[in-house]
C-alpha cells in the first residue's frame, strides 16, 4: 500500500479483510473520504478521573478499579457537566504492520465543547492507535459546558488511517500551495500552515460567541433545535480585540479561509503555549476536499474552539492561533469533502455546531 493517509476506498477494504470489525455492521454513512466515524455502545462507565491504561493493563482492568458506577445509554442518558465517563466503542481495529491510527472529536462535538478522547488497551496516548494494535475501543467523555444527552450508536469520534510516514515537509507544502493554493494570502508555513483569528468581519461586529455557564442540556440527537441564546452570550468588538476570561469557552473563526486539496488530509493542531494563556482545541481532521473550490467550499473558515486558562488575555485581530498539518494522502478519496455528502461545515464562517438554529 503506498503511504498516506487512507482513503474511502482503502478503508471500506479494511472492513472487508478484517482490520475494521464491529458489534453492528458498518453502516456507508459512516466512511467519509479519508476517516471513519465510530459508534457510541450502549454503556457509559462513569469513572473518578480520567486515565490512560499504561503498558501494563487493558482499559477493562482499569474500569474494574475506577468506575463509580454504569450507565445506561439506550434510549438516551444524561452525561453530567464535569463528569468523566468511559463508553466502549462498537468498533474494533486489527491493525497491519506500519499501519498506525489517530482520532479526534467530531467537529459538531468540539463546538459544544465536548470533550471526547479514543483510548486504547495499553494505551499510553490519548487519540493514537499503535502500529499492530488489535483490540477494542474505548471513548472518554468529559462534557465541559453543557451537560448532553446520548446514546448509542451516536458519532462522537472519527479515526483515520496512516500508511507510514504521511506528514508533509514545509517545502512539500509550499509546492501543494503553488500548485493548488491552500490559503487566502501570503501563506505561513512553519511544521504546517499557521492560521489567525478574525476580529475584524466584513459586516457588523459579531465575532464569536462564549457559552454561557448555566444552561440546559443538549441532546445530541436533535438538530437545528436550540436557541443559541440560551446556551451562548454573543461576542461583539469593534477595535479588533477581546478579552478572554479565564475558564471561559469561546467559538471563534480563523482570518484566512482555507482549502484540503484532493490529494491531501489536515489536522489542526494546539498552537505553542508561549504565545498566551489560551489553547486552541483539536478541532479534529479536515478531509480532502474542505474549503476546495470544486467541492462547493471556496471561503471557507477555520471554526475554533477556544478556552482560556489561568490569566485573563488580550487576543488580537491577526493574531496566530494554531496550525494545520497537512498529511499525503494514500490515493486519491472516491468522493470529496462537500461533493454529494451531507457535509455540514463546507464553505463555512463562524458558525455554531448542528445541534443549533
Amino acid at each position: 500500500m503506498k503511504t498516506g493517509v487512507l482513503a474511502d476506498r482503502q478503508i471500506r477494504q479494511m472492513i472487508t479483510d478484517g482490520g475494521i470489525a464491529a458489534s453492528s455492521p458498518i453502516l456507508n454513512e459512516q466512511i467519509q473520504p479519508a476517516s471513519l466515524d465510530l459508534r457510541l455502545g450502549d454503556t457509559a462507565y462513569r469513572v473518578r478521573a480520567s486515565f490512560l491504561p499504561g503498558k501494563g493493563s487493558t482499559v477493562a482492568e482499569r474500569l474494574d478499579e475506577l468506575t463509580m458506577h454504569k450507565v445506561s445509554l439506550t434510549g438516551g442518558a444524561v452525561l453530567e457537566k464535569g463528569c468523566v465517563y468511559v463508553v466502549p466503542l462498537m468498533e474494533r481495529l486489527r491493525l497491519a504492520d506500519g499501519m498506525t491510527a489517530a482520532a479526534s472529536a467530531k467537529s459538531s462535538i468540539g463546538r459544544v465543547d465536548l470533550m471526547t478522547r479514543v483510548i486504547t488497551d495499553h494505551g499510553i496516548e490519548f487519540d493514537r492507535v499503535p502500529e499492530g494494535y488489535d483490540g477494542p475501543l474505548y471513548a472518554e467523555l468529559c462534557p465541559q459546558s453543557f451537560s448532553v444527552v446520548a446514546q448509542p450508536g451516536q458519532l462522537l469520534n472519527q479515526i483515520i488511517f496512516r500508511q507510514g510516514k504521511t506528514i508533509l515537509t514545509d517545502d512539500e507544502l509550499r509546492a501543494v500551495h503553488a500548485r493548488s493554493p491552500i490559503v487566502t494570502g501570503d501563506p505561513v508555513i512553519s511544521d504546517g500552515l499557521g492560521f489567525s483569528v478574525d476580529l475584524k468581519p466584513t459586516s457588523g461586529d459579531l465575532v464569536g460567541y462564549r457559552a454561557k455557564r448555566h444552561t440546559g442540556v443538549v441532546d445530541l440527537s436533535k438538530l437545528a433545535h436550540y436557541d443559541p441564546v440560551d446556551y451562548w452570550e454573543e461576542v461583539h468588538t469593534t477595535d479588533g480585540r477581546i478579552i478572554l476570561d479565564p475558564g471561559a469557552f469561546y467559538i471563534l473563526v480563523s482570518r484566512e479561509a482555507i482549502a484540503i486539496p484532493p490529494d491531501c488530509a489536515a489536522e489542526m493542531a494546539p498552537y505553542l503555549a508561549m504565545v498566551g494563556e489560551f489553547r486552541v482545541h483539536y478541532a479534529g481532521f479536515f478531509d480532502p476536499g474542505f474549503g476546495y473550490d470544486a467541492a462547493g467550499g471556496s471561503g471557507s473558515r477555520g471554526v475554533l474552539e477556544v478556552r482560556c486558562h489561568e490569566a485573563p488575555f488580550v487576543l488580537e485581530h491577526g493574531q496566530v492561533v494554531g496550525r494545520l498539518v497537512y498529511e499525503r494522502m494514500s490515493e486519491v478519496p472516491e468522493v470529496l469533502y462537500g461533493a454529494d455528502i451531507k457535509s455540514n461545515y463546507q464553505g463555512q464562517g463562524l458558525k455554531l455546531s448542528k445541534h443549533f438554529k
